[in-house]
C-alpha cells in the first residue's frame, strides 16, 4: 500500500496548485475563500491547511484554526446577573486558552475535510490529519508557548459519513455532541417568483408576510459594490456588533474590514445587500453562492429601528426572494433564531461535532455540560407556514 504523507501551510499562499484542482463544490475550501478568511481573520482564529499525499499527489485536504478562547471575546453580553457572571467565569477557566478546530469556526456546517474516496478510507483520511494535528500542536507550542486545550471536529449532519468511524473517534477520545441544528430551506421546483412563494404560505403566514413587507416601504434595498462596502465599512461592522454582542456567547469578533476582504476576493460569489433610510444604513446582510447552494452569512442591523420596520423578518424573506429568483434549490440559513427561520420556511436539520478536553481530568460529562452550556439546545417551537 502507498505511504500517505502529510504537509501543513501556514498560509494560502504556500497551498499547491493541486489544491483547487479536487473535485469538491465548496467554495469555502478553495483558496479564494481561504484568501479572504486569512486577511480578514478574527485576532483570535489563525488558520492552518493540511494537505494529504499520496505518492505526492494531492488527495484530501483540511482546514484547522488555531482559536484562543477567552472571557471577553466569548461572553460579550453585560446584562447577566450575578450568578449567571459566575458561572460564565468558571466556564471559562476550563475552556480558555487555545483550540483546534477542524472546520471553520466562522461558519456552520462542515467546511473543513475532503479528500478522494477512490485513493484511501475515511479512517485512513482521518488518522492521518490526526497525525497533522499532533505535529501542529508541537508547532504552536514551540512558536507561542501555547498548550493546545481542545481539539473538534466541527458540525456533521446525522447522514454524514465520518459517523461511521467511532472507532476512530473512541481511540482517541473524541466524544459526540449534538449541537444547534442547521435550519435548511428548501426551494419547491413550483416557485419561480416571490409570488409564488407567497401563494404557498397559509392565511396567518401570508398576512404576516405582507405586513413585514408594509413595514418596509420606507427601506431603499441595494446590492452595494466593493468601493461602496469600503465607504460603509465602520458602519457595516457597528451594524453587525449591535447583533453579534447581543448573542449568549461568542467565540471571535470579525475583523473590521472582514466584508471588503472578502468581496474582493470573492467578488460575484458574495453578495453584500444594505438597507437605507432616509440615506442612512441601518442594515445589512451577507450571502455566499457555495456552487448549487446559497448560503447566508453574517448580517447587521439597528436595534431601535429593527421591530418597527421588521428588518430582521424582511432580511429573511430577501433573502428567500434571491435563492428563488436565481434559481438554488437550498438556502442555508445556519443556526439561531431557528423559530422565526422556520417561520420563513427553513426546516431544522440536526448537527453533530466531535471533541476533547487534552486534559485528562476533565471528564466527558464536564465537557459536554459545557458544550451544552456554550451552544445550548434550546427549546423553541418548530412553526409550518405552508399550506398541506
Amino acid at each position: 500500500m502507498d505511504k500517505l504523507e502529510f504537509k501543513i501551510y501556514n498560509t494560502s499562499n504556500a497551498i499547491p496548485s493541486q489544491w483547487n484542482a479536487l473535485p469538491n463544490n465548496d467554495l469555502f475550501l478553495k483558496t479564494e475563500f481561504l484568501k479572504a478568511l486569512e486577511c480578514s481573520c478574527p485576532k483570535n482564529i489563525t488558520p492552518y491547511y493540511i494537505g494529504v499525499f499520496k505518492t505526492k499527489k494531492l488527495v484530501g485536504i483540511s482546514i484547522v484554526q488555531r482559536v484562543q478562547m477567552y472571557l471577553d471575546d466569548a461572553f460579550r453580553n453585560n446584562k447577566d446577573s450575578f450568578i449567571t457572571r459566575k458561572v460564565k467565569q468558571i466556564v471559562s477557566k476550563i475552556v480558555r486558552g487555545n483550540a483546534l478546530v477542524v472546520g471553520n469556526l466562522m461558519h456552520t456546517g462542515q467546511h473543513g475535510l475532503f479528500f478522494l474516496e477512490e485513493e484511501l478510507s475515511y479512517s485512513s483520511f482521518l488518522d492521518v490529519i490526526d497525525d497533522a494535528i499532533i505535529d501542529l500542536k508541537k508547532e504552536i507550542k514551540e512558536q507561542y508557548k501555547k498548550k493546545i486545550r481542545i481539539i473538534a471536529f466541527k458540525d456533521y449532519f446525522e447522514d454524514d459519513a465520518i459517523h461511521n468511524n467511532q472507532d476512530f473517534f473512541k481511540k482517541h477520545n473524541l466524544y459526540k455532541v449534538q449541537v444547534q441544528p442547521n435550519m435548511i430551506f428548501h426551494i419547491h421546483e413550483q416557485w419561480h417568483t416571490i409570488e409564488d412563494y407567497k401563494k404557498a404560505f397559509t392565511k396567518k403566514y401570508r398576512q404576516r408576510f405582507n405586513s413585514a413587507k408594509n413595514k418596509s416601504k420606507a427601506i431603499v434595498k441595494r446590492e452595494l459594490d466593493l468601493e461602496t462596502i469600503r465607504l460603509n465599512e465602520t458602519k457595516l461592522y457597528t451594524l453587525y456588533k449591535n447583533v453579534s454582542d447581543n448573542a449568549r456567547v461568542n467565540s471571535f469578533i470579525l475583523n473590521e474590514k472582514h466584508f471588503s476582504y472578502l468581496k474582493e476576493h470573492l467578488q460575484d460569489n458574495l453578495k453584500l445587500f444594505g438597507y437605507f433610510l432616509n440615506n442612512e444604513l441601518i442594515g445589512f446582510y451577507t450571502l455566499i453562492l457555495n456552487n448549487n447552494m446559497l448560503e447566508t452569512y453574517f448580517l447587521g442591523y439597528d436595534k431601535v429601528l429593527q421591530q418597527k420596520h421588521k428588518i430582521y423578518l424582511n432580511m429573511l424573506f430577501d433573502m428567500a426572494q434571491f435563492g428563488i429568483d436565481n434559481k438554488y434549490k437550498t438556502i442555508v440559513y445556519a443556526r439561531t433564531a431557528m423559530e422565526i427561520k422556520s417561520s420563513i420556511g427553513a426546516k431544522p436539520k440536526t448537527m453533530h461535532i466531535y471533541m476533547k478536553h487534552t486534559n485528562n481530568f476533565i471528564a466527558n460529562t464536564v465537557l459536554k455540560f459545557i458544550v451544552k452550556y456554550l451552544n445550548p439546545t434550546r427549546e423553541w417551537v418548530e412553526r409550518h407556514p405552508f399550506k398541506e
